[in-house]
């Protein structure tokens, strides 16, 4: 990446989240008053001073555990360390220094980057920093993450230490991939394998990515944003408030994407939760393609693939333009073919159609198929259409009467789609009479 990378760490529960949001002015990290709730790296732009980087919160470090869940976080913070070109390190000023803080130090100085030691819960008397000079980190800044205190000169300690950026980058043409499903599908594991490396923390434990995790990859000449997000259960079924505040930022997550993986548990089968998951995608215009996983643990015959087709045609029969996949993220079965279909869906989902092609493509549609009478026996008549949008490809037709039956709107969409594709994403057709604006 161009920008320069500052990574926030220290031991769990110390207020790394709640500054990372402080810093960025938002609420994208989860917060919650206990260890343990980030686990994932998490990125998100911050600007100060004319200056832009990136910022990664982490979860919290805990040098030689045996738990195995606290054990990938540390090392997801030892991955965002060694990314990092400045790392702060935040330690809690209520509670003093700890030996854990000393642990994360150690570990800090075999890594050789630069350091900024900030005293989080500093509101009250400023005198116990003094304490922190023990880390070997140089001088600590006393910060309110929840109050805002000193912020501004943490910031300006930031970039006074950043190298300079390079061309930015980020811009229209990156491809951003939601992956969707319900808990427990192999969302993450599929990241993993497209990627090619342990980016995101993977468990049998159901609800192990709290956060929407954004992953900037290349694929030959093409970026891409993947966005790994939690399992989102029904409503009725989420108690943990944690787990409500990470299925409100997987749905966020689809409506920021472009393409949105839809991942089904191949032993399974679509359940109910799916097919919302599904709807949800479908109500905000986005691509789609489904990704049955876990492929190597159904048992086949020559039949199997057909009667899976069968299923997404009856329970998914809303989402007839998505791409079905069978793939194994564990096995790397047909992993390839997912970025195959994402190029291919993106490039329906942003296609244009030259105007005169389009209108040529529906005139011969109604010559086909005249257009059914209208109330008093008035004939519908299609003057011209035109496509004034895309992401998804919109198209307006301009008649004289808007009122056109529900059964020849979908003839015309299926002969927009014999004609020019559009795989993998809604197509959306507006009427216009002659008095409509």
């Amino acid at each position: 990446m161009s920008k320069p990378i500052v990574a926030i760490v220290g031991r769990p529960n110390v207020g790394k989240s709640t500054l990372f949001n402080r810093l960025i002015k938002e609420r994208l990290a989860i917060v919650e008053d206990r260890p343990g709730v980030t686990r994932d790296r998490l990125y998100a732009e911050c600007e100060w001073l004319n200056h832009s980087f990136l910022l990664v919160d982490t979860g919290g470090i805990r040098v030689a555990t045996q738990d195995p869940l606290e054990s990938q976080t540390t090392k997801q913070a030892e991955m965002a360390v060694r990314e990092a070109d400045l790392i702060i390190l935040i330690v809690d000023g209520r509670q003093g220094l700890s030996p854990q803080d000393h642990d994360v130090a150690n570990l800090l100085r075999q890594a050789q980057k630069p350091v900024i030691l900030a005293v989080n819960k500093a509101e009250g008397n400023p005198d116990f920093i003094y304490d922190f000079y023990a880390l070997g980190l140089g001088d600590p800044l006393p910060v309110s993450a929840e109050h805002g205190l000193n912020t501004g000169d943490l910031l300006d300690m930031i970039v006074s230490h950043l190298p300079e950026e390079t061309e930015a980058q980020l811009d229209e043409s990156i491809i951003k991939v939601s992956v969707v499903g319900r808990p427990n599908v192999g969302k993450s594991s599929l990241v993993n394998a497209l990627i090619g490396e342990e980016r995101v923390i993977v468990s049998d434990l159901p609800g192990t990515t709290r956060d929407a995790i954004d992953i900037d990859i290349q694929y030959g000449e093409q970026e891409l944003l993947l966005i790994d997000t939690a399992g989102m259960r029904r409503r009725g079924k989420i108690d943990d408030p944690i787990e409500r505040y990470s299925v409100m930022r997987a749905l966020r997550a689809i409506d920021r994407c472009d393409v949105a993986l839809l991942i089904i548990d191949a032993v399974e089968g679509i359940t109910e939760q799916d097919q919302r998951i599904a709807g949800y995608i479908l109500e905000g215009g986005k691509a789609c393609i489904i990704i049955y996983n876990k492929w190597d643990l159904v048992p086949k015959d020559n039949d199997t693939m057909r009667q899976f087709g069968e299923e997404v045609q009856d329970k998914l029969s809303f989402l007839p333009f998505a791409p079905v996949l069978f793939i194994s993220a564990k096995t790397g079965q047909r992993v390839a073919k997912v970025f195959d279909a994402i190029m291919t869906v993106a490039e329906a989902y942003n296609q244009r159609v030259p105007t005169a092609r389009l209108n040529e493509v529906v005139t011969e549609a109604t010559v086909m198929h005249e257009p059914p009478a209208g109330t008093g026996g008035q004939r519908f008549k299609i003057f011209y259409v035109s496509q004034p949008q895309v992401k998804p490809p919109l198209f307006v037709f301009h008649c004289n009467r808007p009122d056109i039956h529900f059964s020849y709107r979908r003839y015309l969409e299926n002969r927009l789609r014999e004609a020019f594709g559009f795989s993998g994403t809604p197509i959306k057709l507006i009427f216009r009479g002659r008095k409509d604006k």
